[in-house]
């Protein structure tokens, strides 16, 4: 028979409905696994920069005392890089896989310094510069300038205080000590130059380190021991984690003031600053310079 006004028969409304649905219930899903798809990969590069430019002008906004005391602490907990590092060694054999080993405590004032939130200059070697090339001006070099100042002055106050301490108190154990001023012993003894390069390396990887902690999400802390340990076990130089070695070897004599300047803050500091500041972090504004 014949459907009605010979035109086609419809489709019940109930099918069309259930079309609907399904529909919807398919992008509602496609739409889910494209978030998951987000939210389970790595930010992207622009997102990264963003991040790390936006804390270092929230760094450069904090009041100077703010700054100061949070540099002073951050002094104190690096400090316990040297000491766990005495600790162990004394407990290992004279070996050639012992420093391999003595350098795992080496991490742990980084732990305490960057997940506490405390200020460690050579941090900011990055997170101060890319404010600045983003918009520069006189003002905002002089702002990041000021920051500079302030923390790199207030870790090393807290690390002399730290040295104090060891120095004039029985804090440490005799062999714990000795162990500490072997490890400084062994790390000033370099080269203008040597502590120049190897300070670069230090930068840098300082630097690689503040760039991989927003991704790093839960894994931020095997980050930074991973990071830290490289730096250790390669020789580099940290101005901040040195100068505790250095302090403790001037207060026990062995070491002369002009020593301590020139033949370790001076290179030290310029080769953190162009590792982290110079290489990494231009090169870091040239990744995503197009696409901000």
């Amino acid at each position: 028979m014949a459907p009605p006004h010979g035109g086609a028969q419809r489709r019940p409304r109930s099918g069309i409905s259930r079309d609907r649905q399904r529909e919807e219930r398919r992008e509602s899903k496609l739409e889910k696994e494209q978030q998951e798809v987000v939210e389970r990969g790595a930010p992207r590069t622009p997102v990264i920069y963003e991040v790390v430019r936006t804390m270092g002008e929230e760094e450069m906004a904090r009041p100077a005392t703010s700054l100061w005391w949070s540099g002073i602490a951050g002094g104190l907990s690096i400090s316990f890089s040297l000491f766990a590092q005495g600790v162990l060694q004394t407990h290992l054999p004279e070996a050639p896989w012992a420093t391999l080993v003595r350098d795992f405590g080496y991490p742990l004032g980084f732990v305490m310094v960057i997940l506490a939130r405390q200020q460690l200059f050579t941090e900011n070697t990055i997170t101060m510069v890319l404010p600045v090339m983003a918009k520069p001006s006189l003002g905002a070099l002089g702002a990041m300038g000021r920051v500079w100042g302030i923390i790199l002055a207030a870790n090393l106050v807290g690390t002399f205080a730290a040295a104090l301490f060891c120095t004039f108190t029985p804090v440490l154990e005799p062999d714990v000590r000795e162990a500490m001023l072997a490890i400084a012993r062994e790390a000033m003894d370099k080269t203008w130059a040597a502590m120049f390069f190897q300070a670069i390396t230090a930068g840098f990887l300082m630097a690689a380190m503040v760039w991989l902690l927003p991704g790093a999400e839960t894994a931020q802390f095997l980050v930074i021991v991973a990071v830290t340990y490289l730096i250790a076990i390669s020789g580099a130089a940290h101005i901040v984690a040195g100068s505790i070695e250095s302090f403790l070897l001037v207060l026990d004599g062995e070491l002369g003031v002009g020593r301590l300047a020139a033949g370790f803050l001076v290179p030290a500091f310029l080769g953190n600053v162009v590792g982290g500041t110079v290489l990494f972090a231009v090169i870091s504004y040239a990744q995503v310079m197009r696409e901000i």
